[in-house]
């Protein structure tokens, strides 16, 4: 996910699997469908956002439609063969043994595929990957320093044969790992999401694997849609993401991020809040403009202190008490490890299970 507010402590650009998870996955395929009814007529609360007027309707931001993945050959065997990536071609193993990941987009890709990295760049949270991630699946994964901060040596030590990661991220030091490894970079992470997935599987000699991931990606998607009473009581649910960040304005995020795309491939999406947003990402707001995120369903997270960001202090006043969403009991806070930092299949087969959750039994 691209940047804004480069000077400010802004998170990166932006899951193993517990009993809990487990649970709560097992519970979401029975979910009802009462909530879509009620979120489609929902005349209570206080408003505030955009279009809420009378009655709780809220007005669709006006998204694009989701850009075709393009798939490479699949290969086989021993040998090499060439990946289009944002530097041009390069020429990888067709089954690399030592691959070394330099995001969360790109170790999701990795073990969702069920290729293990030798070495990975560790995210800003205390276990080094993100907690939705399996944990039997990064253990023993090497770490070579910080996302955006790469210690080449270390890298160099582990002997990789591909290094993945995005010109957006380490495009400055191309040269510096090419000379390591044969390095493919995607243009840069967030909305592309399922096209670099596409990209890091070609490299990975996985593509048979990730077209079978889609898929049951599109399946399960699918069942969330149906959970919320199918495809048109789903496009009357507004849902915003809402983001509070310590150092910056609360963001809420728009149909070209990437969990923007999860959402809208369940029928649903933001409120007009978001149009006009740069690069389709997001749009900042004040404590005083909160209402201003107000939808049929909000779910809300933190990076950074909930003091320091600000969340204590929004959600805990009058004008957050007073949307719709949080009135009507529709406002969730969810894992920004998941939900923002995480970028990939599975991650996005986590959220899913959590929106069936959260709203198809309300």
């Amino acid at each position: 996910m691209s940047r804004s507010a480069a000077a400010k402590r802004v998170p990166p650009i932006v899951h193993g699997r517990t009993c809990a998870q487990a649970a709560r996955r097992r519970a979401a395929v029975a979910a009802g469908t009462a909530l879509a009814a009620a979120l489609a007529l929902s005349a209570c609360g206080s408003g505030g956002g955009s279009g809420s007027g009378s009655g709780g309707s809220f007005k669709a931001a006006d998204c694009p439609k989701q850009p075709t993945t393009g798939w490479a050959r699949p290969v086989s065997g021993a040998g090499t063969h060439t990946v289009r990536t944002a530097m041009g071609g390069v020429k990888v193993p067709n089954t690399p043994k030592r691959v070394v990941v330099l995001d969360t987009a790109e170790l999701d890709s990795a073990v969702t595929l069920g290729v293990q990295p030798v070495g990975a760049t560790r995210s800003d949270v205390a276990s080094g990957f993100l907690d939705y991630l399996p944990r039997d699946k990064v253990a023993g994964i090497k770490d070579v320093g910080k996302i955006g901060a790469p210690n080449l040596e270390a890298v160099a030590a582990l002997r990789p044969d591909l290094i993945l990661t995005s010109k957006v991220r380490d495009g400055g030091r191309y040269d510096q790992l090419t000379k390591i490894a044969p390095t493919v970079m995607t243009e840069t992470t967030g909305y592309p999401w399922k096209q670099n997935f596409a990209t890091h599987a070609d490299a990975l000699g996985r593509i048979p694997e990730a077209r079978k991931t889609v898929a049951a990606y599109d399946a399960h998607a699918g069942r969330v849609t149906k959970a919320l009473g199918g495809a048109a009581k789903a496009r009357k649910i507004r849902t915003n993401i809402v983001r509070f960040v310590e150092g910056a304005d609360t963001r809420i995020y728009g149909c070209q991020s990437y969990i923007g795309t999860v959402l809208a491939d369940i029928g649903t999406g933001p409120t007009d809040v978001v149009d006009g947003a740069k690069d389709g990402l997001m749009v900042e707001v004040s404590a005083e403009q909160m209402t201003k995120a107000d939808a049929d369903a909000v779910f809300y997270a933190g990076y950074g202190s909930p003091e320091k960001s600000k969340e204590a202090q929004v959600t805990g006043g009058p004008l957050w008490k007073n949307m719709t969403a949080v009135q009507g009991g529709r406002s969730f806070r969810v894992d920004d490890q998941l939900w923002i930092q995480g970028i990939g299949y599975t991650a996005a087969g986590d959220i899913l299970d959590e929106i069936q959750q959260r709203l198809a039994k309300k």
